[in-house]
């Protein structure tokens, strides 16, 4: 009776995260119709949904299964940066912006899935501190190869060069990936409502990759792994899955961060993206997904908001988080939201 009752909490509340994203997309599609809307949070959209994913493909690594990763804004960046090639080569040949993001994003997806299959195979023998530190190193890695790659595409095609700029192209062709000066003057063909489709899909992926067999085996290796492994799961396989889906879905956002921004370096995604990405997970809860769209979209837009505080803004954004991390963290708190929330306190009974 519990169990039932515990998943019929489990779909009311991912039925709740999907209305709640229906409506703020629902409520924000129609305050920027207005002319007077913000410009400022009007451009912050786009990053803000490619967060939000960042955030929910996280969640499922660190809260779901359990495994710090260091490294994520690395799969943001393959993602990113095969992405943003893609829609440039294809632009004469595929001419609609939309269908070119869509095949962008599907490409972004691809390429971390395939790098992140890679590394998995050394990577998720490890565990805790050891896991950590190795995926931070191989974000870095990732970070490096990009800054020493050269793309250039003429009539005949693709042409890639590493740590030299000595591709020939054809007359009419021109360069695309600049190594360490990135990609300049990306054609800016991301959309909110493709930001909103991406959501969507990462958190029905998500909640069913949970809810399903594979999904109990990678939460009871969070729970246990010795335990799980003396009833025959998996290890290798679980771990693997949980992860190289995380980075899949890390890809794809980094293809829509990237579409919708003038210039793209690899410096962009760094140690600090991968901490500011772990912060929104933390600050969410862990293996809540309500609460990383929250955290992400709250912590996107703050520092923006605090511009005119100018040399106190990173002060105040310290303070908030602070204040935040203590709030999610109190015991009083929580007992008090039971309060408000008997009917919850029940079901928990």
């Amino acid at each position: 009776m519990n169990k039932l009752k515990s998943m019929d909490r489990a779909v009311r509340n991912n039925a709740l995260t999907y209305a709640f994203v229906i409506a703020a997309f629902v409520i924000l599609s129609l305050l920027t119709a207005n002319p007077s809307f913000s410009p400022t949070l009007r451009g912050q959209l786009v990053p803000i949904c490619a967060y939000v994913v960042m955030a929910l493909s996280l969640n499922l690594t660190v809260g779901i299964l359990g495994e710090l990763s260091l490294g994520h804004a690395g799969f943001m960046s393959v993602g990113a940066f095969s992405g943003a090639v893609a829609a440039a080569a294809l632009q004469s040949a595929v001419p609609s912006p939309g269908l070119r993001l869509a095949i962008a994003i599907v490409i972004g997806a691809v390429f971390a899935g395939i790098v992140s299959t890679i590394i998995s195979v050394p990577v998720l023998r490890l565990n805790g501190d050891y896991l950590a530190i190795v995926t931070l190193a191989f974000g870095q890695i990732i970070k490096s190869l990009i800054e020493n790659l050269y793309v250039g595409v003429d009539a005949s095609g693709l042409h890639f060069s590493f740590l030299k700029p000595n591709i020939t192209l054809a007359e009419g062709g021109r360069m695309i990936l600049n190594g360490p000066m990135g990609i300049p003057n990306v054609s800016k063909i991301s959309t909110f409502l493709a930001g909103f489709i991406l959501i969507m899909v990462t958190l029905f992926i998500i909640f069913n990759l949970v809810r399903s067999r594979a999904g109990r085996a990678i939460m009871a290796l969070r729970d246990n792994r010795i335990a799980a492994e003396s009833v025959g799961i998996n290890v290798t396989k679980y771990k693997m899955m949980a992860f190289v889906t995380s980075a899949a879905l890390a890809g794809a956002a980094g293809a829509l961060f990237a579409l919708g921004q003038n210039t793209i370096v690899a410096s962009k995604f760094d140690f600090n993206t991968s901490i500011l990405i772990l912060v929104f997970v933390v600050l969410g809860g862990l293996g809540n997904m309500f609460g990383s769209i929250i955290a992400a979209a709250a912590l996107t837009i703050l520092p923006e908001a605090l511009r005119g505080f100018a040399d106190y803004r990173m002060l105040i954004y310290a303070i908030v988080l602070i204040l935040v991390m203590l709030g999610t963290n109190s015991p009083q708190l929580k007992a008090l939201l039971q309060k408000l929330l008997p009917r919850g306190r029940k079901e928990e009974v």
